[in-house]
């Protein structure tokens, strides 16, 4: 990865925004900073009001991990597209019950396994098409990830599991990903190519993906591994980012 600030970095995504991308955000680590308590997340009024001002010139996209409904009064702004549940719920598309309801023995498991979660203090988020297992607040964390190892050790095969910033996520195995909605969304928007920002385990299948039209970036270096091809330092970086998305599309 090499830094999106730096001289090779501002040239690239230059030459990126003067062709017209579809702009995709994460939201948690990304446009909104990582907070204790997951419902404080907001996104902060400076980055809001730059988004908004790109939001004249090309197409935004929030694909979060969150629930369309949980982030749309997070943003303080309208972005075009929000897609939720790690790319498995698109507002555009008819509801996948087939998603939904595979889930179903894994929240009888989480039921039968409340005292011990509780316990532990892992927190079950139930967002419809995905369940998060949330030990951020978990006074032993250790603990707390061994009792979620357990419950994932007889996942059923229709079910796939990754991991996040102290949260475990559980969605269909049939499922769209992020990169499979990012891919959706180009195509629907009628453009040829995207600027995507991401900061989590999740955000990977978009890196991964290595299509020569989407310019990626990460947020934050602590992946060695992250196939991203640019990051910024953190969230506190994306106002000057942004900045530069304005500056291209007025020069």
């Amino acid at each position: 990865m090499r830094h999106l600030l730096s001289a090779e970095g501002t040239a690239s995504l230059t030459t990126q925004i003067l062709r017209k991308p579809l702009l995709a955000f994460d939201f948690d680590g990304t446009l909104a900073p990582i907070v204790s308590r997951p419902d404080d997340a907001r996104v902060s009024m400076p980055v809001a009001r730059r988004l908004k001002a790109l939001s004249a010139h090309l197409s935004i996209a929030i694909i979060s991990g969150r629930s369309v409904d949980d982030v749309l009064g997070r943003l303080q702004f309208e972005p075009a597209y929000v897609i939720g549940n790690h790319g498995a719920e698109d507002p555009a598309m008819p509801p996948d019950q087939d998603h939904a309801q595979v889930l179903d023995g894994f929240r009888m498991r989480l039921k039968g396994a409340r005292v011990l979660l509780d316990q532990v203090g892992v927190v079950v988020e139930d967002k419809g098409a995905s369940l998060a297992l949330h030990y951020r607040l978990a006074r032993d964390r250790h603990a707390a990830s061994n009792a979620i190892a357990g419950l994932l050790a007889r996942l059923d095969p229709g079910l796939k599991a990754f991991g996040g910033k102290f949260v475990v996520n559980v969605v269909s195995k049939s499922a769209h990903d992020k990169a499979q909605a990012l891919a959706t969304l180009v195509s629907r928007c009628q453009v040829d190519c995207a600027v995507f920002v991401g900061d989590d385990i999740n955000d990977e299948p978009v890196f991964a993906r290595h299509d020569p039209n989407w310019l990626t970036v990460r947020v934050g270096r602590d992946d060695a591994n992250s196939q991203a091809q640019f990051f910024i330092d953190s969230v506190s970086e994306m106002p000057a980012m942004l900045d530069l998305m304005l500056a291209a599309l007025s020069s």
